[in-house]
């Protein structure tokens, strides 16, 4: 296995919080300073974060179509770690920085309506990629039951 940024359960958490106070503050200055260029830059980052989420998404949900087989998934828990998928620092962590990315993507949109700013509405697609992928890749998720057949 290699060691990139999603190699570990840490490591993962760290590029989500890091994806996370980029956008807010590309999102804080683009508001603060109103330019085009800071707007422009708040949008490539909500797009960025857009585009990692959905990589994230389809890469989890691919693993976590594989585990199901051996493995009770449910949607719930894959993408909002509910039941005891995760434990409570790692749901808090990353319910949390979705939490965070929602705020800041509604108060940009809101304090610039009709702007480049309501891209930013895009960028919590991040926090619920990150879940999944997290979720698929060391959640916990009880063994699957294989009921008899009846004849």
């Amino acid at each position: 296995m290699s060691a990139g940024p999603f190699s570990t359960s840490e490591s993962t958490i760290r590029v989500v919080w890091a994806g996370t106070g980029l956008f807010v503050l590309s999102g804080a200055l683009a508001v603060v300073f109103d330019a085009s260029a800071t707007r422009s830059v708040a949008v490539a980052v909500a797009l960025a974060c857009f585009a990692l989420g959905c990589v994230l998404y389809l890469s989890g949900y691919a693993r976590a179509v594989q585990r199901s087989r051996a493995e009770e998934i449910s949607m719930a828990a894959l993408t909002f770690l509910a039941g005891e998928t995760a434990s409570p620092r790692v749901r808090r962590q990353l319910l949390g920085a979705t939490a965070v990315q929602v705020v800041a993507a509604v108060a940009g949109a809101s304090a610039r309506p009709f702007t480049s700013l309501a891209f930013g509405i895009l960028a919590p697609v991040l926090g619920v990629g990150a879940q999944a992928f997290w979720a698929s890749r060391f959640g916990t998720f009880p063994r699957r039951v294989v009921k008899p057949k009846r004849r």
